[in-house]
């Protein structure tokens, strides 16, 4: 047919078939030209004919109106019928959320090409805020808008909704920001050392890997741990049930939850969302690849991925969706974009240069896109020979993993008494040399993303595994990094040995420094006969840690230098039962500076009325001027 064939079809008597027609005119049309009785005389049969020309001219005008009403965008621009805001008012850095009702022409509601919903904020200071909405499947309606403010006072905003007939823009709205106990995302300090939340509060991160679903008992029982972020990885968000450029509303809701279960706990999240295994099609073997259930392999092959255009147009949209999803979370503090590149088939098969450069393309898209400024980070393996210059450039965080039993200094005997070297000492040494270098190579916080499991000396449920632990938690600390080393990961094989209160003494110690505020930050020669030492001056207080895996600290004197003239209180702490030592009623002790160089003994701590009293392997320090 013709543009305008079907309503002349619509009133032709042979398409009308028997009891469908219900007009009694209509009817006689129906009979006059189908003329089966023969029974229709000339003039009733003319004045229908007439009827049926002042319809359809009738009809053709608004045929007329209808196409130019198209043309026009009048007829099918996109249209806001509603927005829900939840109440006039919420609390600083916590989550504001918008429910839409949109009517527009789509197919793909999470497509921002074929439905683009941007809401602009504007702060009370007048900082403009534009924040992408997304769709979730799961809620009613669908089209959702997630904000946090860092300012109080009264915030607007306005909604645009495009699609490809046109542009709606909302009607200004308007609600009021208010103090809260909260203290907003992780971000990096002005000493560019450590980390600080929005308000200014210093931050140290101290926990590990945590892989399992949302269990609230294990969250309750690390925060009770002193953990304050965790680390996460996730399955691809696309699927096969999916598809490219749609997205697994199940997983979606379940980082929704994890997300709003932490901060409930005011603990934090990195968000590993390229695992190495599911870019990886022959690399490593066994577990390690799960290219196979990728949906992305529909349109390359894994050794394209970092290089695929295709690959990439379907990133931006997944890493909007993303932003829109979980951005305004003050819980969500690094965007962990690719763990292990080196184990992916673009990288090993295709070009590490391009998997660099893809890897820098994703660190801008998400400090281009990302209204809150959430941090990035990602890393080779833990080799000794697997350093990544040019990432650790181009992230927000310097991120360096170890695996010691891949090539670093360890016992290879499997005697201890055959290596002149203690086991734990060639392990302390490595984490030390890793931040160290991270230190001096970057000028940005050093971390240590993945480490541990069974790639160590000691097997996991060893006494020796327990110390290795612990003894990286405080070398790590001491050298530099601006979180606790992301231990691989929570679970059954390891918990005795890590998840335990050992932990919750060394989150005691890091919250005793103001990292974020720290200023004049350097390493300081410092010196243990017979063990090792290490330590972070400051122009406001020096810490460090003291360690002789031999023996004990009992009775050592340690000498630092490059410390400026005067009086400082010394505090020890036994790092592994998580107090200051305390002696004569008082635990500072006055030291004095002289030539630049400070001097202190360990004391040595004995059994009292039955009582275990001993200082142990290690022990930890914090030196402050004396007012």
């Amino acid at each position: 047919m013709h543009d305008n064939d079907w309503i002349s079809g619509f009133f032709n008597a042979k398409s009308l078939l028997p009891g469908q027609i219900t007009n009694p005119r209509m009817e006689r049309i129906g009979q006059a030209f189908s003329n089966k009785q023969g029974t229709a005389n000339s003039e009733e049969l003319v004045k229908l004919i007439n009827f049926k020309r002042k319809i359809m001219k009738k009809l053709h005008i608004l045929v007329l109106f209808f196409l130019f009403a198209h043309s026009a965008g009048i007829v099918a621009q996109p249209e806001i019928s509603r927005i829900f805001q939840r109440g006039e008012e919420v609390g600083l850095f916590e989550k504001m959320e918008i429910s839409l009702r949109i009517d527009a022409e789509f197919e793909n509601p999470f497509d921002p090409e074929q439905l683009d919903i941007m809401a602009r904020f504007t702060s009370p200071s007048g900082k403009k805020w534009e924040v992408p909405g997304f769709y979730n499947q799961v809620r009613r309606g669908g089209f959702h808008v997630r904000f946090s403010a860092d300012e109080t006072g009264e915030w607007s905003y306005t909604v645009i909704v495009k699609d490809k007939n046109g542009t709606t823009e909302s009607e200004r709205r308007t609600f009021s920001v208010v103090p809260s106990e909260y203290h907003g995302p992780v971000k990096i300090a002005a000493n560019k050392r450590y980390l600080e939340q929005a308000d200014g509060t210093p931050w140290y991160g101290v926990g590990l890997w945590y892989n399992r679903g949302n269990d609230t008992d294990v969250l309750d029982e690390l925060e009770d741990r002193g953990v304050n972020y965790i680390s996460r990885l996730i399955t691809p968000l696309e699927t096969w049930g999916t598809g490219l450029g749609r997205y697994d509303q199940l997983l979606c809701s379940q980082i929704d939850e994890l997300l709003d279960e932490l901060e409930k706990r005011d603990m934090n999240l990195a968000l590993n969302f390229w695992f190495h295994s599911f870019l990886s099609e022959t690399v490593w073997g066994g577990g390690n690849i799960a290219w196979y259930t990728n949906p992305y392999q529909l349109v390359c092959e894994a050794k394209d991925f970092y290089s695929s255009d295709e690959a990439w147009t379907y990133q931006e949209k997944l890493y909007r969706y993303m932003i829109a999803r979980w951005g305004y979370s003050r819980s969500l503090a690094i965007w962990f974009v690719v763990d292990e590149v080196n184990g992916t088939d673009g990288w090993v098969s295709g070009d590490s240069l391009g998997a660099t450069e893809w890897a820098g393309k994703v660190h801008n898209y998400f400090k281009e896109h990302d209204p809150w400024q959430h941090l990035t980070t990602g890393t080779r393996s833990g080799g000794i020979n697997e350093w990544w210059d040019k990432g650790y450039e181009i992230f927000d965080l310097a991120g360096r993993e170890i695996y010691e039993a891949q090539g670093f200094p360890i016992n290879k005997t499997g005697q201890i008494e055959k290596d002149p070297v203690h086991p734990l000492t060639y392990s302390y040494r490595n984490y030390h040399g890793q931040v160290s270098r991270l230190w001096h190579n970057y000028e940005k916080p050093a971390l240590i993303p993945e480490t541990g499991w069974d790639h160590t000396f000691y097997e996991m449920n060893m006494p020796g595994y327990m110390a290795q632990y612990h003894n990286a938690l405080w070398v790590c600390l001491a050298s530099g990094s601006a979180m606790s080393p992301f231990w691989w990961s929570y679970s059954r094989a390891l918990n005795d040995n890590v998840v335990t209160d050992q932990l919750l003494h060394y989150r005691r110690f890091t919250d005793r420094i103001p990292f974020s505020k720290l200023t004049g930050l350097a390493p300081l020669e410092i010196s243990n006969p017979g063990g090792d030492a290490y330590a972070m001056g400051s122009d406001q207080l020096i810490f460090g840690w003291l360690v002789n895996a031999d023996t004990d600290m009992a009775g050592k004197s340690i000498a630092i230098h490059g410390v400026e003239g005067g009086q400082y209180h010394l505090r020890l702490y036994q790092t592994w039962s998580g107090r200051f030592i305390t002696e004569d009623g008082t635990d500072k002790k006055v030291v004095s500076s002289d030539n630049n160089s400070l001097s202190f003994d360990i004391p040595v701590l004995k059994i009292e009325g039955s009582h275990a009293h001993y200082i142990g392997q290690d022990i930890a320090f914090i030196l402050e001027p004396v007012e």
